[in-house]
């Protein structure tokens, strides 16, 4: 599984476990270990700029995923691969550690813990899964807390 991260937010940000839990929904899921995603970490001023353009929001938002070809996603072993073992190129995933530490302080848990739910968050989008509808969202949020709980258990071993 190849994922690059780049932090050009600012902000001091353990890289290593945002890396850990997005290979960990990833491989969950079931996605082709050959798959390829990346991670962004920016400042408010960008992500505010990313969230107007390409979502017609105002201000910063916590989390962004822009999908490739859906078309071009294996989902696992009982899909055939499309691309011929090809590595998958999932998308990018773009965070905001200044927006994810506000929303800590409101959650009451740590700025590191509201970064690992929104790169598990920003995976599942980019695997197809969407919360606009109520029942998208309980089984979203539901696939979401699991990954994030199973992660977590592994890490306290």
């Amino acid at each position: 599984m190849s994922i690059e991260i780049a932090n050009e937010s600012g902000v001091d940000v353990d890289t290593d476990a945002v890396l850990a839990v997005a290979r960990h929904a990833l491989d969950e899921m079931g996605v082709n270990p050959l798959a390829e995603l990346s991670v962004l970490l920016v400042d408010i001023e960008y992500m505010s700029e990313l969230n107007h353009r390409w979502m017609g929001g105002d201000g910063p938002t916590d989390v962004l995923a822009f999908p490739m070809d859906e078309g071009s996603v294996d989902h696992g072993p009982g899909e055939s691969n499309p691309a011929g073992g090809e590595p998958a190129l999932l998308g990018d995933i773009v965070l905001c550690p200044e927006v994810a530490a506000k929303q800590a302080a409101v959650a009451g848990h740590s700025a590191a813990d509201e970064l690992h739910l929104l790169t598990v968050h920003g995976v599942l989008h980019l695997l197809g899964y969407d919360h606009a509808e109520p029942e998208e969202e309980r089984e979203m949020f539901g696939l979401q807390a699991r990954l994030l709980a199973s992660w977590r258990s592994t890490r306290s071993r």
